[in-house]
C-alpha cells in the first residue's frame, strides 16, 4: 500500500480522497493556489504545498510544478481528482516517468477514449452497440451531407475532442448542416485545441444512463450498479437518480454486461464510468469517463461500496474487494 499520495486537487474532491486515504493509513498532500491558501482542504491534509499563482494553469495544471511537489514530499502515488489534470494522458506520461503511480488508468486508454471517434471505433470492435454516425472527422461538406442524407435527419454534429455538450448542434435539416459544422468546428477548436467533428444520428429523447465499473490490474472487472442523469439543461446534469427508475434486473445485467465487456476490451484498470443512451429498447456507447466522477457518492450511497478507496487499492495493485 501507499506510504504518501498527493491530491492534484482542490475542494470537495481533495477532501473526499484525504479521507479515505486516512481511514487506509496513508498521509495526503494537498497543493494550493493562492486563491485556496486559507480553504477547508488545505487544513484537512497531512502536509500542504503552494502552488502560488491563482490562475488554472498556473496552478492545478502545472504538470511540472505538481509533479516537482510529490517528489520533494516523497509522495508514492497522485490522485487527480475529477477536471483539472484527471483525463490528461500526458500527466499520466510524467508521472511514470518520475516512478509516480498516477491513481487512475494508464495514459494510453485515457488518449483513445477521450477522443470520441477513437472510442466509438473500439467499443464498435467490442461489440458494444454504439449510434450511427460518421466513422471519421468530417472533411468535405459535400460528404457530410450525403452521410447525413443516409442516417436520416435530424443528426447531431459534435466535438470529437469535447465533452460536456459543448458545441453539440442537432440539425433537422440539410439547410442547417454547413452552419451547424462551421460553428461547431469553431467552439472545439477554442474549447479543446482540436477542430474535428463528426455527425451521428439525433435521439431526441433518450434516457441519459451510465454504468460504474471497477477494474483491477489482475482481470477483475465489475459495474456497481447504474445511474440516470436524463434531466439535463443545455447538457449538463441537473438530477442524478440512481438506481435509473426504467432498469430492470434484465436490462441492468445487458446493458452492465456490455460496461464491462468495454472495460475489458481496452484494459482498463481504476473506477471509471461507461454512459449509454437508451431509447425505445435500445441503448448505444455515448462515452467513457476515466476518472471517478462528481456524481460517484450516489452509487456509494446506495451500493454501500466506497469507489475511492479501490481506486487506491488498485493503483497499489491490490485486488478488488467487491465480487
Amino acid at each position: 500500500m501507499f506510504e504518501k499520495v498527493l491530491i492534484a486537487n482542490r475542494g470537495e474532491i481533495a477532501i473526499r480522497v484525504m479521507r479515505a486515504c486516512r481511514e487506509l493509513d496513508i498521509k495526503s498532500v494537498a497543493v494550493y493556489s493562492d486563491a485556496d491558501k486559507t480553504s477547508l482542504y488545505t487544513n484537512y491534509a497531512d502536509e500542504n504545498y503552494p502552488l502560488g499563482n491563482p490562475s488554472p494553469a498556473k496552478s492545478y495544471l502545472n504538470i511540472e510544478k505538481i509533479i516537482d511537489i510529490a517528489l520533494e514530499s516523497g509522495a508514492d502515488a497522485i490522485h487527480p481528482g475529477y477536471g483539472f489534470l484527471a483525463e490528461n494522458p500526458k500527466f499520466g506520461e510524467e508521472c511514470e516517468k518520475n516512478g509516480i503511480k498516477l491513481i487512475g488508468p494508464s495514459g494510453k486508454v485515457i488518449h483513445e477514449m477521450g477522443d470520441k471517434i477513437t472510442s466509438k471505433a473500439l467499443m464498435k470492435k467490442a461489440g458494444v452497440p454504439v449510434i450511427e454516425g460518421t466513422p471519421e472527422g468530417v472533411v468535405e461538406i459535400e460528404e457530410a451531407k450525403e452521410i447525413a442524407r443516409q442516417i436520416g435527419y435530424p443528426v447531431i454534429v459534435k466535438a470529437s475532442a469535447g465533452g460536456g455538450g459543448i458545441g453539440m448542434r442537432a440539425v433537422y435539416e440539410e439547410e442547417e448542416l454547413v452552419r451547424a459544422i462551421e460553428s461547431t468546428q469553431s467552439v472545439a477548436a477554442t474549447n479543446f485545441g482540436d477542430s474535428t467533428v463528426f455527425i451521428e444520428k439525433y435521439l431526441e429523447k433518450p434516457r441519459h444512463i451510465e454504468f460504474q465499473l471497477l477494474a483491477d490490474e489482475h482481470g477483475n472487472v465489475i459495474h456497481v450498479a447504474d445511474r440516470e442523469c436524463s434531466i439535463q439543461r443545455r447538457h449538463q446534469k441537473l438530477l442524478e437518480e440512481a438506481p435509473s427508475p426504467i432498469m430492470t434486473e434484465e436490462l441492468r445485467e445487458e446493458m452492465g454486461g456490455s460496461a464491462v465487456k468495454a472495460a475489458e476490451y481496452i484494459g482498463y484498470t481504476s473506477a471509471g464510468t461507461v454512459e449509454f443512451l437508451y431509447d425505445n429498447g435500445n441503448y448505444y456507447f455515448l462515452e467513457m469517463n476515466t476518472r471517478i466522477q462528481v456524481e460517484h457518492p450516489i452509487t456509494e450511497l446506495v451500493t454501500n461500496t466506497d469507489l475511492i478507496k479501490e481506486q487506491i487499492k488498485i493503483a497499489a495493485g491490490e485486488e478488488l474487494s467487491y465480487a
